[in-house]
């Protein structure tokens, strides 16, 4: 489905947002998608890539995607301006919890760019504040020159009844929030486990540190949810690229319970 660049803000050095429209009226008024969803963009004689859509759902005429400029395709996406035309394919894959989650409250812990599945569901909960109890919102990144959204944070934090701690490994000077792992929050943050649902996004090794770590808060694993990533082609389940034990992270996921995700991630080749 042909789309048009709308606008095209730089985040950082390597990392941009694409604010797309479809070019067919009729598609935008059509498309739907959930939280924590993806589309696949892709760039005509070049190539796709699944991205995650940032926006939120009630603005679906109007999708938000954020990029990082690694590879052939993002390269190719990087070099589009407003006015030019992309690719779309979706959306696919099985988003967050949110309608399990009404009436709950709402952790969201997330690292580095790997925030980006979740700020779809960040922006569905605050439009729709009545339905969700109290919003806790941790991001951590390796080194505090590396945070994007940073006004988006402290706006978020404004809001009613929702919390926002950042953490970063590595703090330049001026820094005033925590120096440390996303992790050591959870104490700050005072969660309680009952009527709590946790969605967790970011790399492998912190979402499954993050989600053991609530465990033993005593956090039920059927409440904790990751968004995986991985190396995703097809987008349909069908080339196995993002294969993980029996699941197929673009269809099964690329969000999953715990439970479901949990006996691969300390698992070698996985």
């Amino acid at each position: 489905m042909p789309a048009r660049i709308i606008e095209r803000i730089q985040e950082t050095d390597n990392i941009f947002t694409l604010r797309l429209e479809f070019a067919d009226p009729w598609m935008r008024r059509q498309y739907r998608f959930e939280p924590g969803q993806f589309n696949m963009l892709y760039l005509y004689g070049v190539g796709e890539v699944p991205i995650s859509i940032v926006s939120d759902r009630r603005d679906s005429h109007r999708l938000d995607h954020t990029i990082r400029d690694v590879g052939r395709v993002t390269h190719g996406l990087a070099a589009l301006q407003a006015g030019d035309e992309l690719g779309i394919r979706g959306p696919f894959g099985r988003g967050w919890p949110v309608g399990e989650a009404a009436g709950r409250n709402i952790v969201i812990v997330t690292g580095g760019l790997g925030c980006a599945p979740a700020v779809s569901v960040i922006r569905h909960v605050l439009k729709r504040r009545e339905r969700y109890g109290r919003l806790t919102i941790m991001q951590g990144v390796k080194h505090s020159d590396d945070l994007l959204w940073r006004d988006q944070y402290e706006a978020w934090s404004r809001e009613p009844d929702t919390q926002v701690f950042l953490a970063a490994d590595v703090a330049s000077p001026g820094w005033e929030w925590h120096t440390g792992l996303v992790t050591s929050l959870f104490d700050q943050a005072g969660m309680t486990p009952d009527q709590t649902t946790v969605m967790i996004c970011g790399p492998e090794p912190m979402m499954h540190a993050a989600a053991e770590n609530l465990i033993e808060r005593g956090f039920s694993d059927g409440d904790i949810w990751l968004s995986m990533e991985r190396n995703m082609q097809c987008a349909i389940g069908h080339c196995g690229h993002c294969q993980i034990g029996p699941h197929f992270v673009c269809r099964n996921g690329p969000v999953f319970p715990y439970p479901e995700i949990r006996p691969f991630l300390s698992v070698r080749g996985f």
